[in-house]
């Protein structure tokens, strides 16, 4: 998959992507990450790519000409014409079932907002699909672009080492992922459930089931809707 990550601040994401799954995901060359900076395509002299919005108000907007030349342009850098995703709070919520939609896509285009947000006309020009990672205000569209991308990534076939992983994942089956427990067995006086010891793959399962529905119950009941 190749990510092309449009941005004000692109050194946002040297760490993430240099790390952990996204590192790995690198190396074994299932994934190919490109930062633009949005300032590089502005033909303001001073490189400004806001102003003040029209009809007044706080704070300032992104303008249509260094956003929209930044798109075209990086769109035309690959035969893949992308999807082309925007960050911003007015999208539909990210969930896991938009990163399995998305996992399957060969290239994705995400554009990172900031200040109050971009002059409408560039919506209506680019046609763009519209993300948001929740009801919370972020500074820009970086952090919500590298969840995004994280969560995206992993899902690819050969970026984890288990397939199986996946597959026992919290959201998978719509409920949360049931108690873990590791060595040692006894810890400040708590001890592993003696099921988990007990070698009966079959009650394991039945209990790790009933678990995972009784803290979906507990702390997420709107899954179970």
């Amino acid at each position: 998959m190749r990510v092309d990550i449009l941005t004000l601040f692109p050194g946002m994401f040297d760490g993430i992507f240099g790390e952990s799954i996204l590192r790995i995901a690198h190396e074994k060359d299932l994934l190919q990450t490109h930062l633009h900076d949005i300032r590089t395509y502005t033909t303001n002299k001073h490189y400004k790519v806001d102003d003040k919005p029209f009809g007044g108000g706080p704070g300032m907007v992104m303008a249509c000409q260094p956003v929209i030349d930044a798109v075209e342009e990086v769109r035309a850098m690959d035969e893949q014409p992308g999807r082309l995703i925007f960050m911003t709070p007015e999208g539909r919520t990210f969930c896991h079932a938009v990163a399995e939609e998305l996992s399957k896509e060969e290239r994705l285009i995400l554009v990172c907002g900031r200040y109050e947000g971009f002059d409408e006309r560039i919506f209506q020009i680019l046609q763009p699909e519209r993300i948001s990672c929740g009801n919370f205000i972020l500074s820009g569209g970086e952090l919500a672009a590298a969840i995004v991308v994280d969560a995206v990534v992993r899902l690819i076939p050969g970026v984890l080492g288990s397939a199986e992983s996946l597959e026992h994942e919290s959201f998978n089956s719509q409920q949360l992922d049931y108690p873990q427990y590791t060595q040692p067995a006894e810890y400040r006086g708590l001890t592993v459930p003696d099921i988990l010891r007990s070698g009966d793959h079959a009650k394991i399962a039945a209990w790790r089931q009933e678990q995972a529905e009784k803290r979906t119950r507990d702390h997420r009941p709107d899954l179970l809707s």
